[in-house]
């Protein structure tokens, strides 16, 4: 398009250029012909410049000045051509890089003054050349170029801006597309690491629980069997229901609540975990479903916990419900050689259930025993 633009104009200019030198008398050359020669050198460089603006603003800038500086040598006037540096001004500030955009803008100051000068001074258009009468319409005339070239440059400065802040919206919107999709696989991952990895744990502990009692009462394994059964049933409720959200993300689902606690202590006691649980205060009323949800799913992690990581012995666990917050602590007899508290996706998974309704989390080695303790806001998530 570009070039087919320029093909146009330099058929057209061409033409113009011949009519105007012999129209003013312009032409300062005793050769014939050379006339004709200049018209067609200073339109082919003024159409070449402005069939490269997009592509090369620079060069085409670069191009515009040389086609000024052959068409003063040569004392022609101006001319048709002379329109393409319009042109290549608006693609300098439009298209051009940084050093580009400003040589546009100091060229349209600078080409205003040359025309000025060129006009009132030059070999064939000086009236009696610059004076005190001659002055006021050479300001004028300053004025005047300079508002033509600055236009055009201010012209493109403005389309620049406009292009540049629409590619922004469209980068912050990719960004809050990609966070947001971020965001959702963050949270299928936790609650994958929930339910499985929890359920996972109950199931490898009372196989290998019924596999050594199996010879002492086959009764045993009858059960554990049973408790292995029920938990897998669960689990697989619970993964269907992760993949229906995943379907349906405008419906999340019943979720697990604090009711459903007595079932989650059920399994782990059937695992063959020594668990205490004090509850003081009790929950006043009905807490927000985030703060019950947060509550289940961070007590079955540090759970599961006790139950891979753990020392023989009691896992205590101590919920106190009061008027703002809810206090939770699980504390089990860590085994030697087990994994720090900072490591695994549970422990990551825990802090970023309390931090998302605003609450803060722990989980440390203190004196041989794992303790993790959180403190909930009731008051819904942020």
């Amino acid at each position: 398009m570009d070039v087919s633009v320029a093909v146009v104009f330099f058929l057209i200019a061409a033409p113009i250029e011949l009519v105007v030198v012999s129209s003013v008398g312009g032409s300062t050359s005793s050769f014939p012909g050379i006339d004709a020669v200049a018209a067609v050198a200073v339109s082919a460089l003024l159409a070449g410049a402005l069939g490269i603006r997009r592509l090369s603003p620079g060069l085409a800038l670069a191009g515009a000045w040389l086609g000024a500086i052959v068409q003063m040598g040569l004392g022609r006037p101006p001319g048709f051509a002379d329109l393409a540096i319009f042109g290549v001004l608006y693609a300098t500030a439009a298209h051009g890089t940084r050093r580009t955009y400003w040589a546009g803008f100091a060229s349209a100051i600078l080409g205003a003054l040359v025309i000025t000068v060129y006009l009132f001074v030059g070999p064939v258009f000086a009236s009696g050349g610059l004076s005190w009468q001659t002055l006021p319409t050479a300001l004028v005339a300053l004025v005047a170029a300079a508002f033509a070239l600055g236009l055009s440059w201010t012209i493109g400065a403005l389309v620049r801006t406009a292009v540049r802040a629409r590619e922004n919206r469209v980068a912050q919107v990719r960004a809050e597309e990609e966070a947001a999709v971020e965001q959702v696989r963050v949270r299928i991952a936790r609650d994958m690491h929930d339910v499985v990895a929890h359920s996972l744990a109950v199931v490898i502990a009372q196989a290998d629980g019924a596999r050594y009692a199996a010879a002492a009462d086959p009764d045993a394994a009858t059960a554990a069997l049973g408790t292995i059964s029920s938990t897998a049933r669960a689990a697989l409720a619970d993964v269907r229901l992760l993949l229906t959200q995943l379907r349906h993300a405008q419906g999340d689902g019943p979720q697990p609540t604090i009711a459903d606690l007595e079932l989650l202590y059920a399994q782990v006691r059937a695992a063959g975990v020594e668990l205490r649980v004090d509850v003081d205060p009790a929950p006043p009323g009905e807490p927000p479903a985030a703060v019950q949800l947060a509550v289940y799913r961070i007590l079955q992690e540090a759970l599961t916990n006790a139950l891979r990581h753990g020392a023989p012995g009691p896992v205590v666990v101590r919920l106190a419900w009061l008027a703002d917050r809810v206090d939770l602590e699980v504390r089990n007899a860590r085994r030697p050689g087990a994994r720090g508290a900072a490591s695994g996706h549970g422990i990551l998974g825990m802090g970023e259930r309390a931090s998302l309704i605003g609450g803060r989390l722990t989980a440390v080695d203190a004196g041989g025993e794992f303790v993790v303790s959180a403190s909930l806001p009731i008051g819904g998530a942020r």
